[in-house]
């Protein structure tokens, strides 16, 4: 059994509040395999989870929610410590994530941005894949992002104190084999993984990326081709993949963009913090996972000039996104505007079994 086999018939969105009791009671149900602790609280007093799940001699770090306007990785990893800890009792102990356990031991952080998650609700509490005019309404009129400099993702270790009770959790324990920090793209014309520059693009990642690739074709995804030339760390793998990002990157950015109060803010990411757990000469691998919430489907214009690396689609909707904002405000029927670029939601059981595919990925390549 792997990880994307597992159930997740009562998939839907909730909050760091409605899963935490639950989490908790199943990790007292199987005290041999799985703990429970509050690892800290948020800036205004919310508790946050994290869950160490088996026993093996692999340590596995993961963690969502940085980016509060991103709530299907916090999803996906509620779900892999509930449906994982219920697996145990499917059938015989081969059809259960036993051997999984026996391999590695997982310190989850289901979702290290509690407040965030809060001021995100309005939209998420009306997320309906079923009507992308209207979803995208609610998504334009009620998404809320830190600003540079509040971000959690770069602020390993201390930059916040949800900073520190993740980096305590999560990377005190020994070295790391495989972090990975689940994010999501409000648009984009497909899905993204970014792996640790050191792996991106070598024989070690090669099973990694054609699988990653796969998985997007199974679920009727293209690979998202943009090659942002090296812009804030992220470097070009080829279609579908960039390196993960480097706080220097991003603090040079700013620095170049004469902001160097912003720059100062910028510590390391996740992957980073994960990095400086290896003993010398290793590097643990380090993946983002970076799937849509929108996806734009349509095909771009015939261009004989088009280069790879270029998403023309997505560019265009940039460019109209200014009087999008304005009806979504104003609350316009969108579909027309929507229309040229084929704008549908991916459903969330879609985006939520490509996490927990490519995790499966991942760990295939650890072990």
């Amino acid at each position: 059994m792997h990880l994307a086999d597992l159930d997740l018939s009562g998939l839907r969105f909730r909050t760091s509040a409605d899963a935490f009791d639950r989490m908790r009671e199943a990790c007292a149900q199987n005290p041999d395999l799985a703990t429970f602790e509050t690892i800290g609280e948020s800036e205004q007093g919310r508790p946050i989870a994290g869950v160490t799940l088996g026993y093996g001699p692999r340590l596995v770090t993961l963690v969502a929610g940085a980016h509060a306007d991103e709530p299907v990785g916090p999803e996906t990893l509620r779900m892999l410590v509930l449906e994982g800890l219920a697996a145990r009792g499917w059938g015989a102990p081969e059809d259960g994530l036993e051997e999984l356990w026996e391999r590695v031991t997982l310190r989850v952080v289901p979702h290290v941005n509690p407040d965030g998650e809060a001021r995100n609700q309005s939209w998420i509490e009306s997320w309906d894949a079923e009507r992308p005019a209207d979803t995208l309404g609610h998504y334009l009129r009620g998404r809320r992002r830190e600003l540079p400099g509040r971000d959690i993702e770069f602020g390993y270790p201390d930059l916040r104190t949800e900073n520190r009770a993740a980096t305590a959790f999560l990377f005190e324990s020994g070295p790391v084999s495989l972090h990975a920090s689940l994010h999501g793209m409000g648009f984009s014309q497909g899905a993204l993984l970014l792996v640790e520059k050191r792996w991106l693009q070598t024989e070690r990642d090669q099973a990694l990326r054609d699988g990653f690739a796969q998985v997007a074709a199974d679920a009727g995804l293209r690979l998202h081709d943009h090659d942002r030339g090296g812009d804030k760390g992220f470097r070009y793998g080829g279609p579908g993949f960039w390196s993960t990002p480097e706080g220097a990157a991003m603090r040079q950015h700013f620095l170049d963009a004469d902001d160097p109060e912003t720059a100062e803010l910028f510590r390391q990411s996740s992957m980073e913090q994960a990095v400086e757990t290896a003993s010398e000469g290793e590097t643990p691998l380090c993946v983002v996972t970076e799937l849509p919430l929108f996806v734009l489907d349509a095909e771009p214009p015939a261009d004989p000039n088009r280069h790879p690396g270029v998403p023309a689609t997505l560019h265009a909707f940039q460019d109209a996104m200014p009087t999008l904002i304005e009806a979504a405000a104003e609350h316009r029927d969108l579909a027309p505007l929507i229309a040229p670029f084929g704008l549908q939601c991916l459903d969330l059981e879609t985006q939520v079994r490509l996490h927990l595919r490519t995790l499966d990925l991942a760990l295939a390549v650890v072990s």
